[in-house]
């Protein structure tokens, strides 16, 4: 049987329309040279604590979870009779690097997905830290020999994430409750997919003033129409 190598795949190159579905660009991906030893994955659960009279634990309610995978690359050039002891740099690290630059059409650096063989798809997310060791040089200082240290955080889009919490759908009706901090145009975010949607929640509880909101104060979250009007030109 074959080897196989770990492989990461970055998000396609060019900028993101509204709507779009964010892909991955299936033509290229950054090859493991060695494959790692071991994954490390991890989760944290994020419970917002409040003061409550008269209990003997405090209030905790849910605000968010966080995974993350780490893994360690080595790639080296010295001992690869194809690259001639080429500059590891050039022929591996950058390409992982690149990951960690924003891109001047999405204002950001790109997502990326971790496969392997038969586990396929491994980890979706960007890249949270990155940590290079160059431990191998030429005569003329050229690296040779590096080991990457890889730490992603995973991500979703909103609209992706909707689809896979039934809860969070907008074609739901829902009440939230107002925290500090929060807008109408965060709530949109949250629950459409797009700040810009926060007209139908100030039409459904009577708002006003979308500047002037009650922390505490319980707003109807109204679904969306199945067939918005089209905006006109």
């Amino acid at each position: 049987m074959a080897l196989e190598k770990l492989q990461i795949f970055r998000e396609k190159k060019g900028p993101v329309k509204k709507g779009e579905s964010l892909e991955c660009d299936n033509t290229s991906s950054i090859v493991a040279l060695f494959n790692p030893d071991e994954l490390s994955l991890s989760g944290s659960i994020g419970w917002t604590t409040g003061k409550a009279a008269e209990r003997d634990v405090p209030e905790r309610s849910f605000s968010g979870g966080d995974r993350t995978l780490s893994v360690k690359l080595l790639f080296d050039t010295y001992d690869t009779p194809t690259l001639r002891k080429k500059d590891v740099r050039t022929e591996y690290t950058s390409k992982v690097f690149e990951l960690t630059q924003v891109e001047d059409e999405k204002h950001r650096p790109p997502y990326c997905q971790v496969w392997w063989g038969t586990a396929g798809k491994i980890f979706q997310g960007v890249i949270d830290r990155l940590d290079q060791r160059f431990t191998l040089f030429m005569e003329d200082g050229t690296p040779v020999r590096a080991t990457l240290t890889c730490t992603f955080k995973e991500w979703r889009t909103n609209k992706e994430d909707r689809e896979r919490q039934g809860l969070k759908s907008s074609d739901i009706a829902k009440r939230k409750l107002l925290r500090r901090g929060d807008t109408l145009s965060v709530l949109a975010a949250d629950e459409y997919g797009d700040p810009a949607e926060w007209r139908p929640i100030a039409v459904a509880n009577g708002i006003d003033d979308p500047l002037r909101l009650t922390v505490g104060r319980a707003l109807t979250v109204p679904k969306l129409p199945l067939n918005p009007k089209p905006l006109t030109k």
